[in-house]
C-alpha cells in the first residue's frame, strides 16, 4: 500500500505540473528482491536490491516526450525530479515532430491487482536448498520478493498491479558440459515439491555419469521436456504473434496467414488471467483476459499493440511496444508425463535446447543446441547421456505434421530474466513427442 500511495503522490505532482494543453502518462517499475547466487553447493553472493524507477510522457497534442528517473524514496527530492522532468521534456517538445501513430486510450480504466504471497525468509530457503544438495556440486540463483507495476494518465486512470514470487534457477554438474539444469518458481513455497524436483534432478545426474554417446546428424524421434519446449516458445515470441510482423510479413508464421496450419491439438493464447504480468500496458490499455492466437493449429489471433493499431487500423488488444506474449500459454494433450519416455520408445529425450535462431524465418525454420541433460533412450528406457547435438527443423513440422502427442500436464514457467530488473512474464507449456526431428550436427 506504501508504495501504491508514494506513486500515486508523484502523479499527483506530475498533474499539478502540466500547462494548458498538456497531457501526461505515468509508469512505475519496482521491486523488492532477495538474490542469492551459489556455486559449489555454497552460498557466494547474498543481497537485496530495492529499486524503483518512474517514467513520465508529456504530450502535447500529437508530439510526445519521455523521461525515466530513479526514485529515492524522499518524497521532497523525487518530487522536485519530476518537476524538473516535466519542464525539461517541455522544453524539447517544440523541437518535436507529429506522432501519427500515437494512440491513447479514450476511456477511463482504473484496475488493481495484489497477489501478496507469504514467503518464508530467503535464509530459511537457501538453508533447505543447500542441506537437499548436500554434496553436490551446484549452482544457480535464487530471487523472491514483491514486485510493482503502476501507470497513471492525466485523465485519472490509475491502474496498479503488485505480486510477490520466487524464482529458483540451478544445475547440478558432473564435468565439462554434463549437468542437469532444473527450476522451481512460483508463489508458495511448498518444501516436498521443491524436494521432489531435487530427487528428479540427482536421478539425472546419476545418469549423465553414464558414458556419453556420439550421435550421426540424422532425423530421430525425439521427446521434447517443457524446459526444451520453453526455449522454442521464446524463439517464437520474437515476432512471431506480432500483428506488425504478421502484417509485414515478417512473422515466422507469415505462412498461416495464407492457409498454413500446425497439428490440430497445437492451441496457444496470451493468457493474461493465469499468468503473472499485469493486466494494463505502457500507455494504459487494458489486457483482456485472454487473447486467442492459434486455434486448433490454425491462427486465429495477433498481439496487436497500439501504435500498431493506429498504422494499420487494427483494433488494439493491450498488447506490449515488442508486441511480445507476457503471459503465453499452450494447449496440454493427452498423454502422461510419466508415459512420456515409454511413448517415445526408442529415441532422443530433450531436456534443454539453447542458442536458437532463425535459420530461415519466413519458412519457420529454426536451429539450436541441445543442452544439459539429453539422453539416447532405448524401449523406454535411459541408455546414456547424448554429446551436443544441433538441429535445424522447421515449427512446421515439430509442431505439426510430425507431432505425435504433447502430455496432459502442463508446466508453469516463470521468466528468470533479471536484466535492469525482475521480469512479470511467463509460459505454461506441455512436453511434446515428435516423430522426427532433423539434427545436421
Amino acid at each position: 500500500m506504501a508504495m501504491e500511495q508514494y506513486f500515486e503522490t508523484l502523479a499527483g505532482v506530475v498533474q499539478q505540473a502540466l500547462a494548458g494543453g498538456e497531457r501526461f502518462t505515468a509508469t512505475l517499475d519496482a521491486e523488492d528482491t532477495d538474490f542469492v547466487r551459489l556455486n559449489r553447493g555454497k552460498v557466494r553472493q547474498p543481497g537485496t536490491v530495492s529499486q524503483r524507477y518512474m517514467s513520465v510522457r508529456l504530450i502535447a497534442g500529437s508530439r510526445h516526450a519521455e523521461h525515466t528517473l530513479s526514485l529515492s524514496g524522499d518524497l521532497a527530492t523525487d518530487g522536485t525530479a519530476v518537476r524538473d522532468a516535466v519542464a525539461g521534456l517541455r522544453a524539447v517538445m517544440p523541437d518535436l515532430a507529429d506522432d501519427p501513430h500515437l494512440l491513447l486510450p479514450s476511456e477511463v480504466l482504473s484496475t488493481r491487482s495484489v497477489r501478496d504471497a507469504s514467503l518464508p525468509p530467503s535464509a530459511t530457503i537457501i538453508e533447505d536448498v543447500l542441506r537437499s544438495a548436500d554434496g553436490l556440486d551446484l549452482v544457480g540463483i535464487y530471487a523472491a520478493g514483491p514486485v510493482f507495476r503502476g501507470f497513471a494518465n492525466s485523465e485519472g486512470q490509475r491502474n496498479w498491479h503488485a505480486t510477490t514470487a520466487f524464482n529458483l534457477q540451478w544445475s547440478l554438474y558432473h564435468r565439462a558440459d554434463k549437468a542437469v539444469k532444473t527450476g522451481y518458481a512460483g508463489f508458495a513455497w511448498d518444501g516436498p515439491a521443491f524436494e521432489h524436483k531435487m530427487a528428479q534432478a540427482r536421478e539425472r545426474l546419476e545418469l549423465i555419469a553414464r558414458p556419453s554417446r556420439s550421435l550421426a546428424p540424422g532425423k530421430y524421434r525425439a521427446y521434447l521436456t517443457p524446459s526444451a519446449m520453453e526455449e522454442i516458445a521464446a524463439l517464437l515470441c520474437w515476432g512471431g504473434f506480432s500483428g506488425r510482423a504478421l502484417q509485414t510479413k515478417q512473422s515466422a508464421l507469415a505462412k498461416m496467414q495464407d492457409g498454413e496450419a500446425l497439428d490440430a491439438r497445437i492451441t496457444f493464447a496470451e493468457d493474461t488471467a493465469a499468468g503473472v504480468a499485469p493486466g494494463f500496458q505502457a500507455e494504459g490499455f487494458a489486457r483482456p483476459a485472454r487473447v486467442p492466437l492459434i486455434e486448433r493449429g490454425k491462427l486465429v489471433g495477433s498481439l496487436v499493440s497500439p501504435r500498431t493499431a493506429r498504422e494499420f487500423g487494427l483494433a488494439e488488444n493491450g498488447a506490449n511496444g515488442a508486441e511480445m506474449p507476457e503471459s503465453l500459454a499452450m494447449a496440454g494433450g493427452e498423454l502422461l508425463a510419466d508415459d512420456a519416455l515409454a511413448a517415445l520408445d526408442t529415441g532422443l529425450a530433450v531436456g534443454n535446447l539453447h542458442y536458437l535462431n532463425y535459420s530461415d524465418r519466413p519458412a519457420g525454420r529454426i536451429t539450436g543446441m541441445t543442452r544439459f541433460a539429453t539422453f539416447w533412450v532405448e524401449h523406454g528406457k535411459v541408455v546414456a547421456p547424448v554429446d551436443v547435438l544441433r538441429f535445424d527443423d522447421t515449427l512446421y513440422r515439430l509442431l505439426g505434421d510430425k507431432l505425435e502427442a504433447l502430455t496432459k500436464e502442463t508446466e508453469f514457467i516463470l521468466d528468470a530474466g533479471t536484466y535492469q530488473s525482475r521480469q512479470l512474464a511467463s509460459v505454461r507449456l506441455p512436453g511434446a513427442l515428435v516423430s522426427e526431428m532433423a539434427f545436421t550436427l
